[in-house]
């Protein structure tokens, strides 16, 4: 079990007021950070998941655009939510299938009101455990401290909390101020995307943990691996996304038919032929995004 006073410096107080001052004073500016209305919140977290902000800003205005709140996502078509994810190249599109799935349990099984609490949260589909918290976080500021490959990185840094998850979130525990998981949160998370990335900018950006900081004091900025997002170019995922967004505009298909628009160098019995599609539209169809049989594909209904 870990003690995390072996890790926090003993005025851990100045320390929580210096980055709730650092974040109140100047930070990024976010739809998502505008607002406490839970179902807005969950959207910009289903969609920042791998994906980059910049990416995700401009989609989650033209999601809301056509899907103001819970109940117009609730009642819409599902290849029209799982068309749009494509569209806008939000990466797996059983998110969309997921986030319309959690849409239509607020609106049938809790009256249209989302639940307050993360372990609420978590019955939603889709919902796991980091989803949970943050929407319970910065909608009703009922959460636990979340632990995100940034927060991770700082308490590496700052405070010489070794690499394990178990230490990581009691020390992230401890050290979020009790009753404030809308502003910690939003602040750890901001001081580790803006001045401790790979590459820190800690006298630039002004670092407010700097007089406290491990690596600030030897040197040494060395953090844990950050996962990489597999290369989509060419990948599966990508493939995938191009079958959904073809049979959306074209109706169903015969797989001969299909096959070439999700690559120029199909052939029916080559290497990216038949055996390959139907490895892809079997992935698809586990999602329940699309329906194929007797040669031919088509969206599920």
């Amino acid at each position: 079990m870990t003690d995390a006073s072996e890790y926090l410096p003993a005025d851990t107080g100045d320390v929580r007021d210096a980055l709730v001052e650092w974040y109140e004073t100047d930070h990024r500016s976010f739809p998502w950070r505008e607002t406490t209305d839970p179902y807005r919140i969950l959207v910009s977290e289903v969609m920042s998941q791998q994906t980059q902000l910049g990416r995700v800003e401009s989609a989650y205005r033209d999601f809301l655009d056509e899907w103001p709140d819970v109940e117009t996502l609730a009642a819409a078509d599902r290849s029209d939510v799982v068309g749009f994810w494509t569209d806008h190249s939000l990466g797996y599109n059983n998110r969309a299938k997921y986030l319309h799935e959690a849409a239509k349990q607020v609106r049938d099984d809790h009256d249209g009101e989302f639940p307050e609490t993360p372990e609420g949260l978590q019955e939603l589909m889709g919902v796991g455990p980091y989803t949970a918290n943050a929407v319970a976080s910065f909608a009703f500021n009922n959460g636990d401290a979340v632990v995100d490959t940034n927060v991770k990185r700082v308490l590496y840094r700052a405070f010489d909390v070794p690499d394990d998850d178990a230490a990581f979130e009691t020390v992230a525990n401890e050290l979020m101020p009790d009753g404030e998981s809308r502003v910690w949160n939003n602040a750890i998370m901001e001081l580790g995307g803006v001045a401790c990335e790979k590459t820190p900018t800690c006298d630039e950006t002004g670092c407010p943990w700097r007089e406290w900081c491990h690596a600030y004091g030897t040197g040494d900025f060395t953090a844990p691996d950050v996962p990489t997002q597999p290369e989509f170019e060419g990948s599966r995922r990508q493939m995938r996304g191009r079958i959904v967004k073809a049979l959306r505009g074209h109706g169903p298909l015969a797989l001969d038919d299909l096959g070439p628009r999700i690559r120029v160098d199909y052939a029916p019995e080559g290497q990216h032929g038949r055996e390959w599609l139907t490895g892809l539209l079997d992935d698809l169809a586990a999602d329940g995004l699309v329906e194929y049989d007797d040669g031919e594909a088509r969206l599920a209904q």
